[in-house]
């Protein structure tokens, strides 16, 4: 398998212009492709080889090809498991909500070993997530993390419940909703500050979860050093993202 990636140079598109800044990406990506032999000898390297925006033109490239339905392309076989077995070198953190309509490595177009995985609820980060994220990054050099908000997502769905009508969760449910409470918050007071979107598309729901991941997103660039620094010297991007359940676009310009 040859994989594609960019130069080093990369805005983060929106959802109207990705297919834009693919083609005009394209010529770049072909010549800065990692050939084949670099993943058979991926478990050689003790660290990834590919810069922030080149991880991130991969996972752009995936979608698309998603978006598509382009056969997938993920590395799956034998030989692929053989590789990765003693050692792993993801190219991107992926925070995720848990839902079952939310494949990562199938709508990122990516195999075996190339996503570190961190899934809950809500895509909220506690110390545990945290810690997963900071084990990624110092200890495996993973140059991408994005944090996966998606359309409807159902602990979203419950925190604006709290927020409007009051409803209770028991238990660890409850705990779990909480981090999210602070995000529909921020949401409602936009709307009622008249910063929101305007018209029949805002929404609640949908601009919570988008609030939800740029709370998370600002949580890991605060988190400490382990992150930080890596973010001063430009070895590391944080971003936000969403994921459109009904066509499988996901939106990398989530702020």
């Amino acid at each position: 398998m040859t994989c594609t990636c960019c130069e080093h140079r990369l805005l983060l598109p929106s959802r109207q212009n990705r297919r834009d800044v693919l083609r005009s990406f394209g010529a770049a990506l072909a010549a800065s492709a990692v050939p084949a032999c670099a993943w058979a000898d991926a478990a050689h390297k003790p660290k990834t080889s590919l810069t922030p925006d080149m991880a991130l033109a991969m996972l752009m490239k995936g979608n698309d090809e998603y978006l598509r339905d382009q056969p997938f392309h993920g590395m799956l076989d034998r030989q692929r498991r053989i590789a990765i077995a003693r050692e792993q070198h993801p190219i991107a953190v992926l925070i995720s909500c848990s839902d079952s309509r939310v494949p990562p490595e199938l709508l990122f177009g990516r195999g075996l070993g190339e996503l570190f995985i961190v899934r809950n609820a809500g895509n909220t980060v506690d110390t545990t997530a945290l810690g997963s994220v900071e084990y990624a990054i110092e200890h495996l050099g993973v140059p991408l993390v994005i944090v996966l908000g998606h359309e409807r997502c159902g602990a979203v769905q419950a925190a604006v419940s709290v927020v409007k009508d009051g409803a209770r969760f028991n238990g660890a449910l409850g705990q779990m909703i909480e981090p999210i409470i602070p995000a529909v918050l921020e949401a409602q007071g936009e709307a009622l500050q008249g910063k929101a979107p305007q018209g029949k598309d805002w929404d609640l729901l949908d601009q919570s979860v988008r609030a939800n991941v740029r709370r998370v997103v600002e949580r890991l660039k605060r988190s400490g050093p382990t992150l930080s620094d890596p973010l001063s010297r430009g070895t590391l991007k944080i971003i936000g993202a969403r994921y459109d359940l009904d066509d499988g676009d996901v939106d990398f310009g989530v702020a």
